[in-house]
């Protein structure tokens, strides 16, 4: 779907996410959360704001909504801290700002924001990273905002059981499935520029240091006026080895392809390796596709041309 003008898509995360394991109370407030940042990130569209902007608020709401990982969602670590990621990448001027093992940061994606206009860097990490946030007067919050019983719940049974849980709610943890989260967001502008951020809690009971690719550049996030703009949710290794959100432009730059069949072809690609999940990418046109391997993905769009599309399982548009 094209209409050559502004655009918004977004994620919550993808995975075995099975209409069997979820009830209708938990799915309306999950829908519900999708609605209110796609609400959030048109108005800015519909009002001339930016895309950079755009994806900035519409992941702080994102954050903000306890039910995903991120923000104050985010999973709890082997340790039972929170530690989050987050990267924002600027497809007009080609520019980008990652975090990752930051800490009682309440909106990650700001942080990543002022590493990319605030310092000559691309990616801070850990106790620098939180010594930068600390320097920028970045709003931060108690270890009891992040705090939620269902997130606890889920490290309680992964230490249990001996495993690194990669996500999504605790109701997969309790039949072995396989849940992966992980909030983003990518817009086009009323002047064709396109912009993405993403941010993610990572997995629970994770150990040694793990980063996946919400924060790297060219795994996770992408966005290029050129070509597209990119934010990848799903088994994070499989999306590094892939360079999975860099392969989408890659495709459209160098064979010339529309976003549709490269996003497509590169969700095959990463199914190929052994990963599962998906992306969501728009081009300067306001072109929007939503392509996954896994059996669900929280996801919505809204554009010129449609009303606020959102959808949670395989079997449902929007695709």
């Amino acid at each position: 779907m094209s209409n050559n003008k502004i655009a918004l898509a977004i994620h919550g995360g993808a995975g075995t996410i099975l209409r069997s394991l979820m009830t209708p109370e938990l799915e309306r407030e999950y829908r519900g959360g999708l609605e209110a940042a796609l609400q959030l990130g048109w108005d800015i569209l519909e009002n001339g704001g930016s895309a950079l902007d755009c994806v900035e608020q519409t992941v702080c709401s994102l954050e903000d909504f306890p039910l995903f990982n991120a923000g104050r969602g985010s999973v709890f670590t082997h340790k039972g801290k929170n530690e989050m990621d987050a990267s924002i990448m600027d497809g007009k001027l080609l520019r980008a700002g990652s975090i990752a093992f930051v800490k009682n940061v309440k909106n990650p994606i700001k942080l990543a924001r002022l590493v990319m206009e605030r310092t000559p860097h691309v990616f801070l990490a850990a106790a620098g990273a939180d010594e930068f946030a600390r320097e920028m007067s970045v709003e931060m919050a108690e270890d009891d905002y992040f705090y939620t019983e269902h997130r606890y719940q889920q490290l309680l049974r992964a230490r249990e059981e001996g495993v690194v849980q990669l996500d999504h709610d605790g109701l997969a943890l309790a039949t072995h499935n396989k849940p992966i989260g992980t909030v983003g967001a990518v817009a086009c502008d009323i002047n064709g520029n396109v912009a993405a951020a993403t941010s993610t809690g990572g997995m629970t009971n994770k150990k040694f240091g793990r980063v996946g690719d919400t924060p790297l550049i060219g795994a996770g996030t992408y966005a290029d006026n050129g070509t597209c703009a990119v934010s990848c949710t799903g088994h994070g290794e499989f999306f590094i080895l892939g360079v999975t959100a860099y392969d989408v432009a890659a495709r459209m730059k160098y064979k010339g392809q529309s976003i549709v069949d490269s996003a497509r072809e590169t969700i095959d690609e990463l199914g190929r390796i052994g990963g599962d999940g998906g992306l969501i990418a728009v081009d300067a046109m306001g072109t929007v596709t939503l392509p996954f391997n896994s059996e669900g993905m929280y996801r919505g769009y809204i554009t010129e041309a449609s009303d606020i599309n959102i959808a949670t399982y395989g079997t449902e548009s929007p695709v």
